[in-house]
């Protein structure tokens, strides 16, 4: 496949130390291209297991294996004509796929399902220490279950410094939200997570339409970051999308999508120009910042429900429905 070649250098002393870690059934914290990833051997139980403890993640919420090439992925999952051709289009990427497993992966990574969730990353440290491993790779964002998703390794090492075994530090994540996910096992194909890869863009790729709004089993997920309390930050959050709508009396932070032409001290935005892969970068972040500081809680506009905004709207609404629960 054109874009599957083999781009890797001869790894760190790092990555080489990590990789040691994920072979003797370790855990620790690698970024990707969405967010930081929680690693550990896929096809290690009991390391699996490891990642549940210390995020204090629930078992009915399957795991995303991340593999290094299509011969990887072939292995842990069946494939078809169709995965195939969005494997080719979107692989190395923020795509993840939800396809047929193979007994190698145990039911821990799937909860019990006959599907497994199945991703090839692009960041350069991910696939070094996949291929340092030779292993495929769990990686739930590595951040305890429900919270905010790190894009930086400082915001790993607030959270779970003392739980595992370590961090490499890739910079700042590109997308800033985890990766789409699309059931491919369902007629149409299912939309389970919005993410950096639009349903345009998979409609495209497949030649047909896939159902954008699927209903959702709260008792028994079929992909990661399905469940309506996620995302969250600790603070109250509110969702508007007219300023009219905040309180005027409101003393908390306000989060615009767009700078605002008068902003006022409490005001904050994720991108100047208002540019939705801009806003989605930055969203995680300024939300963990903001939380530190946030006595009176936020409100953050809604964005335009388009491309990437679908993701970003999908995440904003999880972390409210947290608040009214």
């Amino acid at each position: 496949m054109h874009k599957m070649q083999k781009d890797l250098q001869q790894p760190s002393r790092e990555i080489l130390e990590a990789a040691g870690f994920i072979l003797s059934g370790g855990i620790g914290a690698v970024p990707t291209e969405t967010v930081y990833g929680l690693a550990s051997d896929a096809l290690n139980p009991s390391a699996a297991r490891k990642i549940f403890e210390a995020k204090g993640r629930p078992f009915i919420d399957p795991l995303i294996v991340h593999v290094i090439d299509i011969e990887m992925a072939e292995k842990v999952a069946v494939f078809d004509g169709d995965s195939r051709r969005l494997a080719e289009k979107f692989w190395p990427g923020p795509f993840t796929m939800v396809l047929p497993r193979r007994e190698i992966i145990d039911d821990i990574v799937t909860a019990g399902l006959d599907t497994v969730a199945v991703r090839m990353p692009s960041h350069p440290v991910m696939r070094s220490l996949i291929a340092a491993s030779g292993r495929p790779l769990v990686a739930p964002s590595a951040n305890p279950f429900g919270y905010v998703s790190p894009t930086t390794a400082a915001h790993v090492r607030e959270q779970l410094g003392g739980k595992i075994d370590f961090i490499l530090d890739g910079g700042p994540c590109e997308c800033g939200v985890e990766s789409t996910i699309l059931l491919t096992t369902s007629s149409p194909k299912k939309l389970l997570r919005p993410g950096p890869i639009s349903p345009d863009q998979i409609e495209e790729a497949l030649g047909e339409a896939i159902d954008r709004s699927p209903k959702k089993n709260e008792a028994h997920p079929q992909a990661p970051g399905m469940l309506n309390s996620h995302y969250s930050p600790k603070s109250r959050l509110k969702l508007f999308k007219n300023e009219s709508e905040i309180p005027a009396d409101f003393k908390g932070e306000v989060i615009f999508v767009k700078r605002p032409a008068n902003p006022l001290k409490n005001h904050y935005w994720l991108s100047e120009s208002g540019d939705l892969r801009e806003a989605a970068h930055n969203l995680f972040a300024l939300l963990r910042s903001l939380d530190k500081v946030s006595v009176n809680g936020m409100y953050c506009q809604i964005p335009k429900k388009e491309g990437i905004g679908l993701a970003l709207f999908d995440r904003l609404s999880r972390a409210e429905t947290k608040m009214q629960s």
